[in-house]
């Protein structure tokens, strides 16, 4: 399978990329500026590409069998900023109709979760005003894929509450709308951990048009 990813330098888009390439999949990435990115595997293909220009989609997935999108909601490391969540939803979802690229995969925020029937995690008590804003952002996208995408095969994947480097243990739980948690009340997963949710989704297809989460 050819799977373009958008996001490409991100900690998680990292390790779907090197998921996807162990698997023998083809993994294109799709960077904004492709003389700045410094490439974390051979075998990765390097285009220009920008997820929040439908037009810039459509050139970087045509031919590809699936998108994923890995974009994050926070500036660069190098001070780039963040781009918006929602425009590349909107930017993503055009641009695969026009590449004809049906398959859609989302690395989702988990602040949508929901943690008691009609509440979600972002507004629960003791949410962290840090990261509200950037939840906000995966709420309102996520809306977009639900909205908009009725004609795409997209699954939006929400990680636990807490995600971090770590082991590739292949022991998960998988979800729905619902936080995962524990015995001692903890929603946690590794970043290769996550990977390997995203990257068995992408083949299973078992969750489309939907949204499906994971934790240990």
């Amino acid at each position: 399978m050819h799977i373009v990813l958008f996001g490409a330098g991100g900690h998680v888009a990292q390790r779907i990329a090197r998921e996807a390439l162990a698997r023998g999949h083809r993994v294109t990435a799709a960077v904004r500026d492709p003389a700045t990115f410094r490439s974390y595997d051979d075998r990765l293909r390097v285009v220009q590409g920008d997820a929040t220009d439908a037009a810039s989609v459509a050139r970087a997935a045509t031919g590809a069998d699936a998108i994923v999108n890995a974009i994050s909601p926070r500036p660069s490391p190098t001070g780039r900023p963040a781009s918006s969540l929602t425009d590349a939803a909107h930017a993503i979802i055009a641009g695969a109709r026009q590449a004809g690229v049906k398959r859609l995969l989302v690395v989702g925020g988990a602040g949508s979760l929901e943690v008691a029937p009609g509440v979600q995690l972002l507004d629960a008590p003791g949410f962290p005003d840090a990261y509200k804003s950037e939840a906000l952002a995966g709420r309102e996208s996520f809306d977009v894929y639900r909205s908009e995408a009725e004609d795409l095969d997209w699954t939006y994947v929400s990680p636990a509450a807490e995600i971090g480097p770590g082991e590739r243990t292949g022991k998960f739980r998988t979800g729905g709308d619902q936080l995962l948690v524990d015995q001692q009340g903890r929603s946690y997963i590794s970043y290769e951990d996550y990977a390997a949710v995203l990257v068995d989704e992408l083949e299973q297809g078992k969750a489309l048009r939907r949204r499906i989460t994971a934790a240990y």
